[in-house]
């Protein structure tokens, strides 16, 4: 329980030397890795980039669900090139 308290007082300590530009790199870094699904759905799946920046916001909360929209950003266009390159119908 005394090394609990000692890192609670340890990082509230820091947390309250923290200047204004440790405090906005720090935001701005966790605001992108949050929406990071968001960020490469626009790279990747530029059709579910809507889709997948709304259902990111409760996602962060659920490491889950972040992983999932993270893997679905990513792979979205996959299945097409794969059915393109068996000669399939794309998947819609």
């Amino acid at each position: 329980m005394d090394t609990i308290n000692q890192f609670i007082v340890a990082f509230t300590e820091a947390w309250q030397q923290a200047d204004l530009l440790f405090l906005l790199g720090f935001g701005l870094l966790f605001l992108a890795v949050w929406f990071l699904p968001s960020l490469l759905a626009l790279a990747f799946n530029r059709q579910h980039a809507g889709k997948i920046a709304l259902l990111n916001i409760p996602a962060g909360f659920s490491w889950i669900a972040w992983v999932a929209l993270l893997v679905w950003a990513v792979t979205g266009k996959l299945s097409n090139k794969l059915a393109a390159k068996a000669r399939l119908k794309p998947v819609v």
